[in-house]
């Protein structure tokens, strides 16, 4: 999934190479009308940027420097602002909006203290590869570098855990900043982008138009993925008689799950799905072995150690499913798909690297194995016997609480009967 690397806080392309331009991303209804160019305070250029993008909801807590944005946001017809107790919740509260909605998720904060308190949630944000923009404020531009009041370098602090950032240095430029923050922080392997704006920015009069023209050079995920590698792809899948599908959130993120369904029928592969993938492959689905690793179940762990070939989808190695790397899944030959290429090869080594988006590859390689008469299902026999036998030695079970008591797993077995299949559940 393309990360670029990020810089020292400028509101330029976060790297270098052949030029990329775009128009302003789309999101939620935004209709991208062109709007004339005319004389706003960078106040209202940021809320009529985040209205042109379909924005619907903020998460923040008023304060000083960011405290001009308040008031041309509590005009918006079309912008909510929820309230939160602390900026970290905000961030919470927006990664949490993301991943319901699939939409950005935006989070406000103040300098100083306001702005270090999203580090958390922008960090968590970062890691699940979940698309949210920060905006913060920021001293006046002449106090910054004075340790001013509630002054923090917020850009300098959350680059390791951004996907880009930026430090807004001329009203003019509001518009396009908040355009490219939202097309990094959606495109490519989704991620957090901060965008830090000072308050006298904030004040001053600036020229606002839209759509803005988004010139991010360097910034050009790939998401075609290499044709000859789905075909070697294909090949391996076809002689393997121990495979395994190694589900990560990136299928999620992908919205590539139908796409898994089709792939995961059309071979008899057993499927294993990592915490971040949850949901991706129906539970009841008799394909399904559960999640692996060291919280995971008996047979998904021993499909993996026992397979000859991997086919991680979206996932990364992680060591909660990995453990000790050179003692993990031995025998097997890995297939690794990742529109991320830094996440290839980083913990296990791939047999056939597949970098693009991981939708368009499962279809592909789906189309692929189609064209060579799927995978003979006979070949996995004596695999699925195995598998079998594993998974009714050691069931998922419980047994009931000798003093009467609801045990947790009942709890929530029946909060599920009772939700239906259409909730979501969140993990505290």
């Amino acid at each position: 999934m393309s990360a670029p690397t990020t810089r020292p806080p400028e509101p330029t392309a976060p790297a270098a190479g052949a030029a990329a331009a775009h128009t302003a991303p789309k999101t939620g209804t935004n209709t991208a009308k062109r709007v004339a160019p005319q004389q706003l305070t960078g106040a209202q250029a940021v809320v009529r940027s985040l209205e042109e993008l379909g924005v619907d909801t903020i998460f923040g807590i008023p304060g000083g420097a960011v405290l001009p944005v308040y008031d041309p946001l509590y005009d918006s017809q079309k912008l909510r602002h929820v309230l939160v107790r602390h900026e970290q919740g905000a961030g919470h509260a927006a990664s949490g909006y993301a991943h319901a909605t699939g939409k950005v998720g935006v989070m406000m904060a103040t300098s100083g203290p306001g702005a270090t308190n999203l580090v958390t949630p922008l960090a968590d944000a970062q890691m699940d590869s979940i698309p949210v923009v920060a905006i913060t404020g920021q001293v006046g531009r002449a106090l910054i570098g004075t340790d001013a009041f509630q002054e923090a370098d917020i850009s300098g602090i959350t680059m390791p855990i951004t996907k880009h950032n930026f430090l807004v240095r001329n009203g003019d430029d509001i518009a396009r900043v908040i355009a490219e923050a939202f097309h990094i922080a959606s495109t490519g392997r989704p991620g957090a982008v901060l965008v830090d704006i000072p308050k006298d920015i904030l004040q001053a009069q600036c020229t606002f138009a839209w759509p803005p023209q988004i010139d991010l050079p360097g910034y050009k995920p790939n998401t075609k993925p290499h044709s000859r590698q789905i075909r070697e792809a294909a090949r391996l899948i076809a002689a393997a008689r121990k495979p395994v599908l190694y589900v990560g959130g990136g299928v999620i993120r992908g919205d590539a799950t139908e796409e898994l369904l089709d792939l995961a029928e059309l071979t008899g592969i057993p499927v294993v799905t990592t915490l971040m993938a949850r949901g991706a492959f129906p539970d009841s689905h008799p394909q399904n072995l559960g999640m692996p690793g060291m919280h995971g179940t008996v047979a998904a762990v021993a499909a993996l150690q026992k397979s000859d070939l991997l086919i991680a989808l979206g996932a990364r190695f992680d060591d909660r499913v990995t453990g000790k790397l050179d003692s993990f899944a031995p025998d097997a030959k890995v297939i690794h798909v990742d529109i991320d290429p830094a996440e290839i090869g980083k913990n296990r080594n791939a047999d056939v690297p597949i970098v693009g988006d991981v939708k368009l590859a499962i279809t592909e390689l789906t189309e692929s194995l189609r064209k060579l008469g799927g995978t003979p299902k006979s070949n996995q026999d004596s695999w699925w016997e195995y598998l079998s036998g594993v998974r009714a030695t050691y069931p998922l079970s419980y047994d009931p609480q000798h003093d009467g008591s609801l045990s947790p797993e009942y709890v929530i077995q029946q909060l599920g009967r009772i939700a239906g299949p259409d909730a979501i559940y969140v993990a505290a």
